[in-house]
C-alpha cells in the first residue's frame, strides 16, 4: 500500500537546475395565518386555518413570467432599479449572450445574466471543498455516471461550479464555487496544487531534474513549481506542485518519460489541506480560508 502524505506545503525543490540532491517531499417564510367560517348543516360554524406565505403570490407569478430584468440587476447588488435602466439602454446588459436594451424584458430561470461582461448571480457566494474519491468524473455532465455534481447535491442551493479537473481516478481535494470573480482569476493565474504521485517503477534523479527545468510536450512548455521524492517511501513515490489546472498534464509528464502513473492524489490546494476531511466528503470553507485566496 503506497504511504500517504500529510498534505504539508513545506516541501522544496532544488535550488540549482544541475544540483541532484533535493529536499524530501514530507506528506502531508414568515407565516401569515387567515381563518374563515362557515355554517355547517347542523347550524354550528366551521372554523379552519390556512397558512399561505407572505409573499407567495408575488413569488408565483415570478415563477411563471420571470423577474423584470432592472429588477433581477438591483437584486445583484450592482445598483437601483432605475440605474439598471440606464445601464440596460446603454448596450450594458447581455441575457444569454445577446444585448438586451428592451424595458420589461422578463428574465427565465437559468438565463444567463451580463452586466459589462460579469455575470450577475442573485445567489449568495458559496465554496465548498470535497475530498474526491476514485472513479468520480469531475464534470457537470449528467451522462458520466457518478460525478463531483452529485457528491455535493445537498452541500447548497447555489449553482456552483468545479474549479478546475481530476481525473476519474485521481483523488483528493477540489473545489467548488458560484464566485466568478474568483474563478477567473483562478483560471488566469492558476491554482498552486500539491499532488502525491506513485510510479509503476522509480523515478531516476536525472528525470526528476528534467521535470523541474521544464518539458515541451506537443508545442506546450510544462512547468512545475517543485518536485522531490516522498520523504520515508521508495522513488516511485514523489511530490509535485503544479499551478496547471488540469490533473491530465501529470500523467503527460510522466508518460513523456516512460513511466506508468499508479495513482495522482491532491493533497493540497493553496493554503487548504484535507485535514478532517474524509475521502467522499466536503465542507464549506471558512471566512478566512476564503479571504486567504486574495493573497493568490
Amino acid at each position: 500500500m503506497a504511504k500517504k502524505t500529510s498534505g504539508s506545503s513545506k516541501s522544496q525543490s532544488p535550488k540549482g537546475k544541475t544540483q541532484k540532491q533535493h529536499k524530501p517531499f514530507k506528506k502531508e417564510a414568515k407565516a401569515v395565518k387567515t381563518s374563515r367560517s362557515q355554517s355547517g348543516r347542523d347550524g354550528h360554524k366551521k372554523t379552519w386555518t390556512r397558512t399561505k406565505s407572505k409573499n407567495s403570490k408575488a413569488s408565483n407569478t415570478e415563477d411563471r413570467v420571470g423577474t423584470r430584468l432592472n429588477k433581477y440587476i438591483a437584486k445583484s447588488g450592482v445598483c437601483s432599479r432605475r440605474e439598471a435602466d440606464t445601464y440596460i439602454a446603454s448596450g450594458l446588459v447581455t441575457v444569454n449572450n445577446k444585448v438586451i436594451n428592451t424595458m420589461g424584458y422578463m428574465v427565465q430561470p437559468g438565463d444567463e445574466v451580463k452586466f459589462d461582461g460579469r455575470r450577475l448571480q442573485q445567489d449568495p457566494p458559496a465554496y465548498i471543498l470535497l475530498n474526491k474519491p476514485k472513479s468520480v468524473a469531475s464534470t457537470t455532465s449528467e451522462s458520466k455516471g457518478l460525478t463531483v455534481m452529485d457528491l455535493i447535491a445537498n452541500a447548497t442551493k447555489a449553482r456552483v461550479a468545479p474549479v478546475g479537473r481530476l481525473g476519474r481516478n485521481a483523488t483528493g481535494l477540489f473545489l467548488f464555487t458560484n464566485d466568478d470573480r474568483l474563478m477567473q482569476k483562478l483560471h488566469k493565474k492558476g491554482l498552486p496544487r500539491l499532488f502525491h504521485v506513485e510510479l509503476g517503477k522509480n523515478l531516476k534523479n536525472e528525470d526528476l531534474i528534467k521535470i523541474k527545468e521544464g518539458l515541451n510536450l506537443g508545442g506546450r512548455e510544462i512547468t512545475v513549481d517543485e518536485i522531490s521524492y516522498v520523504v520515508n517511501a521508495s522513488k516511485k513515490e514523489v511530490g509535485i506542485r503544479i499551478k496547471n489546472m488540469g490533473s491530465s498534464v501529470i500523467r503527460e509528464l510522466f508518460e513523456h518519460l516512460g513511466h506508468n502513473v499508479v495513482r495522482v492524489d491532491c493533497v493540497a490546494l493553496a493554503h487548504l489541506t484535507k485535514k478532517d476531511l474524509p475521502r467522499g466528503r466536503y465542507r464549506h470553507l471558512t471566512y478566512d480560508e476564503i479571504s486567504l485566496f486574495s493573497m493568490l
